[in-house]
């Protein structure tokens, strides 16, 4: 296993609406948020990383961050080699509550440890952890036209509006057929189908934090639990209570 003094975790509280602009890392970086939710753009994707997710950027890879609503960042720098699936892709994993713990824990450890025991024990637990990661094959493409960030950004930032392509059309000036159009050619998918994904991502945070699918399902703008759930499992693969913290 590489050696654990290797990593650096480090924590940073982020106001919402806050950018981090385009850069990169000599090591990879794993970018967690114990709460909030980030907007991390990489390598022409755009991934959702809410609490109880961390996005893996291996390093060289240019990336921007904007957090949406208060956030607070725990990231730990580390080799390449450390990560269990290798290649140069981000890849979205699932935070466990150990996790979660060794990344607070490891982000509090001072820079001269008084006890480097304990500082090795929990940067070789964290390796342990990773790679044991469950991945998470669910991120989310976002447009280059500005028409379309500004209204992406509206529905991430409230997911249970009901407003359809027409609202938005009337709201962009232009009619719904040429918004639906330019969303197939920027995004290859359609208003609704991803409106669903964005739901389902962020549907995941608040489950991993011990909402329940009922509370879920009415922040995501389901009138029930069993339409929430059938959504669920068809888009992410498993039942909302896989998520339950």
């Amino acid at each position: 296993m590489t050696c654990a003094l290797a990593l650096e975790a480090l924590a940073f509280d982020h106001q919402d609406g806050e950018e981090i602009l385009p850069h990169c890392h000599a090591q990879a970086q794993l970018i967690h948020g114990i709460s909030g939710v980030m907007l991390v753009g990489a390598a022409g994707t755009h991934w959702v990383v809410p609490a109880g997710h961390a996005l893996w950027v291996p390093p060289g890879i240019e990336h921007q961050i904007r957090m949406l609503g208060q956030v607070s960042m725990r990231t730990l720098f580390m080799p390449a080699s450390t990560w269990p699936w290798g290649g140069e892709q981000c890849q979205l994993i699932n935070v466990t509550p150990l996790m979660r713990e060794l990344l607070v824990a490891a982000s509090g450890l001072p820079s001269q440890a008084d006890n480097p025991h304990r500082r090795q024990c929990i940067h070789e637990l964290l390796l342990v952890e990773m790679h044991g990661a469950q991945a998470v094959a669910l991120h989310l493409a976002m447009p280059a036209d500005p028409r379309l960030q500004r209204l992406c950004n509206q529905v991430i930032a409230r997911p249970a509006s009901e407003a359809g392509l027409e609202d938005w059309a009337r709201q962009l000036n232009m009619s719904s057929r040429t918004l639906a159009r330019l969303f197939q050619r920027e995004l290859g998918t359609s208003f609704g189908d991803w409106r669903t994904r964005v739901r389902m991502v962020l549907a995941m945070q608040r489950l991993g934090s011990g909402a329940s699918v009922l509370e879920v399902a009415l922040e995501h703008g389901y009138q029930s639990p069993s339409a929430f759930s059938q959504t669920f499992k068809r888009v992410v693969g498993h039942l909302p209570s896989h998520y339950q913290g």
